[in-house]
């Protein structure tokens, strides 16, 4: 399923800020536009958020499996401004890209000329065809097999909203940046029924920042909606 950015963002809007919550999150409401959207596969959308926190992450990875041909498919989900602001903000010349998708991003870093690894719960042999100058691995973001400051820059974008254990993905997005640490996640308000399977929400900046205590190493914490994103950066003292 294929719908441009602006139209889904428009579509966001009316639904999660016009709409009283009691309707909005009511299953009759959201009823028919879960079945046309996805047809037979609605329940999943309907029951994931309930069961995704307790279940495995082999039955999450089902799941997203199942549903894969009725998700929005776009080469990124990142908006130009955020695309912009990475760019100007990587420092060093190793880079992680965890949760990398369809490897836009990665490969737009590669094309610059930096050291490149992505990283996502499946990785595709046509993506090692197409992007043959970026290392891939396939991991979840919560056990990433990296060893601890491999990389300058760790970058993560539309992924933590995935997660099962946030707090677990953070830390390790934290241990394996050297220098500077970069997150991307949809400004979007928490509903229990949504046409994606996000498990977490970032309505406002301390809604993010709340996950991003500042400790020990952590410095130059700097957070920002760029049209829609909430965009998070900090520095790691070497």
């Amino acid at each position: 399923m294929r719908i441009r950015r602006s139209t889904a963002r428009k579509v966001h809007f009316i639904l999660d800020e016009c709409i009283p919550p009691v309707i909005r999150d009511a299953r009759w409401f959201m009823w028919i536009p879960f079945k046309v959207l996805f047809g037979r596969k609605a329940e999943y959308f309907f029951s994931f958020k309930d069961r995704a926190i307790e279940a495995s992450s082999q039955d999450v990875h089902e799941v997203y499996m199942a549903t894969a041909d009725v998700h929005i498919r776009r080469e990124t989900d990142l908006n130009e401004d955020c695309i912009a602001a990475i760019k100007a903000n990587v420092v060093g010349t190793t880079v992680l890209d965890v949760g990398c998708g369809r490897g836009f991003l990665a490969d737009e870093l590669s094309r610059a000329g930096l050291d490149v690894t992505g990283c996502d719960f499946r990785i595709t042999d046509d993506m090692r065809e197409r992007f043959p100058s970026i290392r891939f691995e396939q991991a979840r973001a919560e056990a990433l097999p990296f060893g601890s400051g491999d990389f300058d820059t760790v970058i993560c974008t539309h992924t933590l909203d995935h997660v099962q254990n946030l707090t677990a993905a953070i830390n390790e997005l934290r241990r394996g940046a050297r220098r500077r640490l970069i997150v991307v996640v949809p400004r979007q308000r928490p509903y229990r029924y949504t046409f994606d399977l996000h498990l977490h929400f970032f309505p406002y900046k301390h809604s993010l920042l709340t996950h991003f205590t500042s400790g020990p190493g952590i410095t130059g914490r700097t957070a920002q909606d760029l049209d829609g994103d909430w965009y998070y950066q900090e520095d790691i003292s070497v």
